[in-house]
């Protein structure tokens, strides 16, 4: 099997595959327990807490854990919610967001907050002037994604967060598909709040992390709550947490050559597409104003639904996908797609192939192999 669909997930590598399974073995004791079995976690979760947090450039105290991405995301855009002055009711989030986002919207909504949600400009980018104009006096929180999840564009939220914090608003942001991928500092980003997870960054599955930097009003979700200083019941998974650490350290320490083998691969892709005149368009293209992570190529497959080519390279051998695998089942276009300017019938032929740590030419030859028999049987069909 070639796997193609690190974007939706990653294999636990060696160094938090060790560290979870020594933990399980030798520090299993509760948290939150006195004796000297809980203070061995508890320390660990201190220690995990702090290492979080110096990866991403901000303080021990705001880093709360959580089961993944998508329960940060809720967890810590609510809670903010919930600590505004009660006429801050309105809050904004870009047209890009993660799935989990559009659920939590329905949900607020039904509590009485009011959604604004904003689309980016011509070029995919959030920026001041698409902001602007939405800004209200009873606006609390914006939320922008880091990078879109499926097609890898990158938001500039330093740029953005001058003009909400003069204005008193606060700033959320997802950057689950950037943590571990690219820099990601809440300081020089100005963000008031984050979302990462541990399984994109070759960590254990239900494991993640919001940060809520400290001074931020929140209230908790779930009242009269313990755990993690209140953000969030149930026994806290130490060793998860410590294996988690161990993987983001060691993408942290690796990051530079990542990205110049994903660059290496980007091209190699992108040329062998065009030597076959495969009639992929691609959904974003870096250029000096726009930044996309090197590792996720969007692109829409004209001629075909991206379901269906997925289908067809999962019969071969080869695992891609066709977007956010939160989305997966639902068979409408994504909002995002259309938010680039994609029609309805072009998202639907949208896939995604997005590398790893261990990804080759060679496989990413066989994709390309594939692709181009999908063209010529395309072609063949039309020409009868």
């Amino acid at each position: 099997m070639i796997y193609l669909d690190y974007a939706a997930s990653t294999p636990m590598c060696g160094e938090a595959l060790n560290m979870y399974n020594v933990l399980n073995k030798e520090m299993f004791g509760n948290a939150s327990s006195l004796h000297d079995a809980g203070g061995q976690a508890a320390y660990t979760l201190d220690y995990s807490r702090q290492r979080i947090a110096n990866m991403i450039g901000g303080q021990k105290e705001g880093i709360y854990f959580t089961t993944g991405g998508t329960e940060s995301n809720m967890l810590v855009v609510q809670s903010i919610l919930n600590g505004l002055p009660q006429h801050k009711k309105h809050w904004i989030m870009s047209a890009l967001e993660h799935h989990s986002m559009y659920n939590l919207a329905t949900l607020l909504e039904r509590q009485g907050y009011e959604l604004t949600i904003v689309q980016p400009d011509r070029e995919g980018r959030m920026t001041r002037e698409t902001l602007l104009p939405h800004l209200r006096e009873d606006t609390g929180l914006v939320s922008v994604q880091h990078a879109n999840s499926e097609t890898g564009l990158v938001q500039d939220l330093a740029a953005l967060s001058p003009l909400l914090r003069e204005r008193g608003i606060l700033l959320h942001s997802d950057a689950v598909q950037t943590f571990g991928n690219i820099r990601v500092d809440v300081e020089s980003m100005g963000v008031d709040a984050l979302s990462v997870s541990s399984h994109k960054v070759y960590g254990p599955k239900g494991v993640g992390a919001a940060y809520l930097k400290p001074g931020t009003p929140w209230r908790p979700v779930y009242p009269d709550t313990l755990h993690e200083n209140g953000f969030r019941p149930g026994t806290v998974n130490v060793p998860g947490i410590a294996a988690f650490v161990a993987a983001a350290e060691m993408m942290t320490e690796q990051m530079e050559s990542h990205q110049e083998r994903y660059t290496t691969l980007r091209r190699h892709f992108i040329t062998k597409i065009q030597e076959r005149s495969i009639p992929l368009r691609w959904a974003v293209q870096e250029s000096e104003n726009k930044a996309v992570l090197h590792h996720i190529v969007g692109c829409f497959f004209h001629g075909y639904e991206g379901q269906y080519v997925m289908l067809e390279c999962n019969r071969k051998g080869v695992c891609i996908s066709t977007g956010s695998a939160c989305a997966a089942g639902h068979h409408d276009p994504s909002p995002a797609l259309q938010a680039l300017g994609a029609s309805g019938r072009e998202a639907l032929q949208f896939i995604r192939v997005s590398f790893g740590r261990t990804t080759t030419i060679e496989e990413l030859n066989v994709l390309v192999d594939i692709l181009t028999d999908l063209t010529h049987r395309k072609e063949r069909s039309l020409s009868r």
